[in-house]
């Protein structure tokens, strides 16, 4: 982040908790998330940081591992642990020679894939496995009142890209998620061109996690996939039309969408399909976990072209399913997060599963919602009597609260997001 202001994350209590109660700890997310400016924030004035994003080190630590480890005293941060991932199997040595100490590694990781694999094969049940997304709403309201100076995206859009410590209306909330995005370093440098940082990121991202930890083949094949992939956010997922459209086969698309999952970049939401028979599409829809590199990847820079354009509603949906999900991980829980469509076109956007309860959510981008909005959730509710479904919200741009029809609640994005803290 810029200078010396930080903003304190949602997940800090998670962190402080969860790190008293188990030897090591591993806190992994996309890269440029603030998942070390977070630990030296919370942990910085007792614990050791060595980072292997310096080859120097990475290259002492794969040299004489068990020479390295003697040589840093505890309690210490490892980040991008991924680069050495041979170095898990001598902590854990130290880990077992007193297995009562707790607090003693933290490990950070922007490619989850191959670091839970190895903390999962090699430290189980000595580890605790945390996640850090961008910055939330909340997150962004904590931050100091900051004008952007320049357009977001090199548009003539002049608006207010955030007004820190005030209540910012939705619409705002979701064109700055949009066209500013919410990762910490363009958050919190309102004159940065965030076309440029994401064209950075994005190279960043190719080169140094892509290239280095995966052998994905063309790199350009690669980057296209990625933009359809954008243009497709919030839309069922067809490999074979992907497969087709880019000359490779479904396999190689699977791997590819792997890669981006490990990377914290997309999030598949599945099907629900527990006890409804036959009826229902199967297939996962694509979400980003930040709007604003959909739309680099879109060609969205101003306004106007996101909230008149075909891509308005699909983003507005990534917006309130990338912020559930940082709700759930910011807390440390796996969202049971779900969609549902029938083959006769009935389809709820999201639902939460807790235990054996249903909790059914519309999302739609109007300020003026109605009623007969929520007619897809009293269908649902009516098709599939046998399940256990709890009454269904509908979360738009509206900053009204209250009942939309029976059965139905109407609730703004503050709401319904305090409401998921509240509840799962």
């Amino acid at each position: 982040m810029a200078g010396e202001i930080y903003v304190h994350r949602e997940i800090e209590r998670s962190l402080r908790t969860l790190f008293r109660q188990f030897p090591a700890m591993a806190l992994t997310g996309p890269r440029q998330a603030g998942k070390t400016t977070l630990l030296k924030n919370v942990f910085g004035k007792n614990f050791r940081f060595v980072s292997f994003d310096d080859p120097l080190t990475r290259e002492k630590a794969l040299s004489d591992p068990v020479l390295f480890l003697e040589n840093i005293p505890e309690p210490v941060v490892f980040d991008e642990i991924q680069y050495v991932p041979e170095l898990l199997s001598y902590i854990k040595i130290l880990i077992d020679k007193n297995r009562s100490r707790r607090g003693r590694f933290i490990f950070t990781g922007s490619q989850q894939f191959h670091l839970i694999k190895n903390l999962g094969d090699t430290l189980a049940g000595r580890v605790c496995l945390l996640n850090l997304l961008p910055f939330s709403l909340v997150e962004l309201e904590r931050a100091p009142p900051v004008r952007s100076l320049r357009p977001s995206m090199a548009s003539r859009d002049t608006s207010p890209v955030r007004v820190g410590r005030e209540k910012t209306p939705p619409l705002d909330s979701f064109v700055s998620a949009c066209l500013r995005g919410s990762f910490p370093e363009i958050c919190m440098r309102p004159r940065m061109d965030a076309a440029a940082w994401y064209g950075s990121y994005l190279q960043t991202y190719l080169e140094r996690d892509v290239r280095t930890v995966y052998n994905i083949g063309n790199l350009r094949d690669f980057q296209q996939f990625v933009r359809l992939l954008a243009a497709r956010c919030a839309q069922v997922l067809t490999l074979s039309h992907l497969s087709n459209d880019l000359g490779v086969s479904v396999n190689t698309v699977k791997n590819w969408l792997s890669v981006l999952e490990a990377g914290h970049l997309v999030y598949l939401l599945n099907p629900y399909y527990r006890n409804l028979g036959k009826r229902i599409t199967r297939s996962p829809k694509v979400y980003f976990l930040d709007c604003g590199l959909v739309c680099y990847l879109t060609g969205i820079r101003d306004r106007r072209t996101l909230l008149n354009g075909p891509m308005g509603g699909p983003l507005f949906e990534n917006f309130v399913v990338q912020e559930t999900v940082k709700a759930f991980f910011n807390h440390a829980k796996r969202p049971s997060l779900y969609y549902v469509r029938t083959h006769n076109d009935l389809e709820v956007d999201l639902l939460i599963e807790s235990g054996l309860k249903v909790f059914p959510v519309e999302l739609k981008m109007t300020r003026s919602p109605s009623p007969r909005m929520g007619a897809s959730i009293l269908r649902f509710r009516g098709v599939f009597s046998k399940l256990d479904i709890m009454p269904g919200r509908l979360v738009s741009l509206s900053d009204e609260n209250g009942i939309l029809r029976k059965n139905v609640s109407l609730q703004s994005m503050d709401h319904y997001l305090a409401w998921v803290k509240k509840n799962f």
